[in-house]
């Protein structure tokens, strides 16, 4: 009898233990395999949230078939406790184990509300928008100028959200005066901007931003950016070129930046000023005449005068030889490496062409014809506007 009784509780423990072997296998291929989620959502984690919180959100929202397999799970990962607040992006398919991994693992949010702060060379403006997570694209909800219009409300209300990230994009070729200026009227920072930074000294790029940071600081991370740059690009320059110092293609590149927004072309032009560099003849850079007129505190907003281009002054290139004295913008990292690797070519004029482009020449008969038909094209669009 006893015999019996010990053969039928072994057969159903062996039993309980298949069972629970098979149930831990369901639950672990529940936990690692794709996900019902037919499209990408947003999940925002609150600020001292739970996983047992975010679990029933992501239930509700349809990314997990089981959120109790998904507490297990990041129990056992030994993850329950290294939850991150913040909004982050859970694409398609996401198993709970990625998920998991998504709310855990930190660093910046990855959807949700983001404010960009955008620095331009002839203007500014504060954008607030949104990631769709179905699109993966943000949609503008609001922009303004900052320091000039009124806050929209969504701006507002985005200031009081934790989660709402902040970043400063700076264009190549804004100024340094404009740059100062455009921080000082963002309201999420903070310090006194004793003097303008030097001109070129600032790198143009995206910096992350958070609110109550000072402006000096941000400034002090630019200054650094642009020094590494400046610092590599010099330590790989080709050194059969006409600059002394990595002052000198600081200012080359500055001329380059404003003379050029297309990146392809950046070596071209670059090659032109080398050249006329080589050989003793002016630059002949209307930027530079301009920078001497405004000192980059804005935009001209008018063509050039015959007087301005006839006036001797330390940045008109049409009267002096050589180099300005200081850049005249802050270019970027590809118009520095222009400058110190520029194309071989046997071009010592440009000219606009119309496309957004420049037409190159060697001869100053084939650059007077280019610049004919840069008028021509000129007549034809002011006749049209």
């Amino acid at each position: 009898m006893w015999k019996s009784i010990a053969s039928n509780f072994l057969t159903l423990f062996i039993l309980l233990l298949v069972c629970a072997g098979a149930l831990v296998g369901w639950g672990k291929s529940q936990y690692t395999s794709s996900g019902p989620l037919e499209d990408a959502i947003c999940v925002r984690v609150p600020l001292g949230g739970s996983m047992a919180l975010v679990s029933r959100d992501l239930e509700a929202k349809g990314a997990v078939s089981n959120g109790r397999i998904f507490r297990i799970g990041a129990d056992y990962a030994e993850k329950s406790q290294q939850l991150k607040a913040g909004s982050f992006l859970v694409p398609a398919e996401t198993s709970m184990e990625e998920i998991v991994d998504i709310v855990t693992r930190g660093g910046q949010n990855t959807c949700g509300t983001e404010v960009v702060y955008r620095i331009g060379v002839t203007a500014r403006s504060a954008v607030v928008r949104e990631l769709d997570p179905a699109t993966n694209a943000y949609v503008e909800t609001a922009s303004f100028v900052p320091g000039e219009d009124e806050a929209p409300q969504v701006y507002v209300e985005a200031r009081d959200d934790r989660d709402v990230r902040y970043r400063v994009a700076v264009a190549e070729g804004a100024t340094s005066w404009q740059i100062a200026d455009s921080l000082k009227a963002l309201d999420v920072l903070e310090g006194e901007i004793a003097a303008t930074p030097a001109e070129g000294s600032l790198a143009p790029d995206s910096y992350e931003l958070k609110p109550g940071s000072d402006r000096n600081e941000l400034i002090a991370k630019m200054q650094a950016a642009q020094e590494k740059i400046l610092a590599d690009a010099w330590e790989a320059r080709d050194t059969s070129v006409p600059l002394a110092s990595p002052e000198e293609a600081l200012i080359l590149a500055s001329i380059i930046e404003k003379e050029t927004g297309i990146a392809e072309e950046r070596r071209q032009v670059a090659s032109v000023f080398t050249n006329r560099l080589r050989q003793g003849m002016k630059l002949q850079t209307d930027p530079a005449v301009i920078y001497g007129i405004t000192r980059g505190e804005g935009v001209l907003g008018r063509g050039l005068r015959r007087s301005e281009l006839d006036r001797e002054t330390p940045f008109n290139t049409y009267a002096i030889p050589g180099l300005t004295p200081t850049p005249i913008a802050n270019p970027g990292k590809l118009a520095i490496e222009a400058a110190l690797n520029p194309d071989e070519t046997p071009f010592i004029f440009f000219v606009a062409d119309g496309t957004g482009g420049h037409a190159f020449a060697v001869t100053i008969q084939d650059h007077n014809k280019n610049v004919a038909e840069w008028r021509k094209i000129e007549a034809e669009r002011n006749a049209n506007n």
